[in-house]
């Protein structure tokens, strides 16, 4: 089990390289035009010494055969985006973003991070504080790989510790990341901040891409996650995506508190968390949470945390032995 951030950080000294340019380096012997089935075959054994293409062409270009029956996230809506059909999310094909800047907000192992926020999101949460962003997926600017790289690289001359693929949520925008992450090659930490609510085969495609999973980890019950932001299947899909990014890297685990649902969801997550992902897990607690967006239509979360909830949700986690950071 790992300890912290160890990986993240080996990386960000320059001790080690990040997964991408791993992946980037690492040759497959494949013809991309084959069968799904073949290419799939070749992901989960690539062990060729040399070959025409890359392990990470090889995952860019399964990231776009999905797109034409898209199942990137766990509701898996089947339809074509690369025909401009639209699923839940009602992201087509194209990825826009809405911003992209050097954010201090993050945790204080990740700042300055280069935060670059998706439009669009396969969430519909009645209290979401991103509403702007994550529920309008044809505003903003469309994504260029390449334009984006060099973004990337001038904000790391900046100071950015690291690249943050936000939302939104960046899973719907899985191919287009692995695109930005085909066209450069900088000594840069890769952060995947999402709600973690992938699909089995898009974890895969992640796997060895990504140096720290910021894993949104928001209910402790299927019905909540039903209730508020119409996710079927919500615990078994995030705990399952879980134990799988901690297999592949490191994990940071966000809780938002939200208000009459510490026993039911807060108490349930530090607990699964402690006992499957390890004490040592960072784990940050977060208390940010206001009503906005649709929040009125849900009376029981149409206002604040109280302090007692507060103290409450602290010493469920700390009962539970986390290392924890009260954001």
């Amino acid at each position: 089990m790992k300890k912290g951030l160890e990986h993240y950080n080996s990386v960000l000294e320059g001790e080690i390289e990040p997964n991408y340019i791993t992946t980037q380096k690492k040759p497959v012997d494949i013809n991309l035009d084959a069968d799904t089935s073949i290419l799939w075959k070749k992901h989960q054994n690539p062990t060729d010494s040399e070959g025409s293409h890359t392990y990470l062409d090889l995952k860019t270009e399964l990231a776009h055969r999905i797109l034409k029956n898209c199942h990137l996230c766990e509701h898996r809506c089947k339809v074509n985006r690369l025909a401009k059909e639209t699923g839940i999310c009602k992201i087509p094909a194209v990825s826009r973003y809405s911003s992209e800047f050097l954010h201090y907000g993050e945790e204080p192992e990740l700042v300055p991070s280069h935060t670059i926020f998706f439009q669009g999101c396969n969430f519909q949460c009645a209290y979401c504080q991103n509403w702007e962003i994550s529920q309008d997926p044809k505003a903003g600017t469309a994504v260029h790989p390449k334009k984006m790289c060099e973004k990337i690289v001038r904000r790391k001359i900046e100071g950015a510790k690291n690249v943050n693929f936000v939302g939104g949520d960046p899973t719907p925008h899985l191919k287009t990341v692995l695109q930005i992450l085909n066209n450069f090659n900088a000594q840069i930490p890769v952060i995947w901040n999402s709600n973690m609510y992938m699909s089995t085969q898009a974890m895969r495609l992640l796997d060895g891409t990504i140096d720290l999973y910021l894993a949104d980890y928001r209910y402790g019950t299927n019905q909540c996650a039903q209730k508020l932001s119409e996710t079927p299947k919500y615990t078994e899909t995030i705990e399952r995506n879980l134990l799988e990014a901690n297999q592949q890297t490191d994990v940071l685990i966000r809780h938002l508190v939200l208000p009459g649902h510490i026993e039911c969801c807060t108490k349930h997550i530090a607990k699964w968390v402690s006992n499957n992902l390890g004490k040592n897990t960072r784990f940050n607690l977060m208390f940010q949470y206001r009503p906005t967006h649709k929040a009125q239509k849900h009376p029981h979360i149409n206002r604040t945390l109280t302090t007692e909830e507060k103290d409450r949700a602290h010493e469920i986690v700390m009962n539970e032995g986390l290392a924890n950071l009260v954001g």
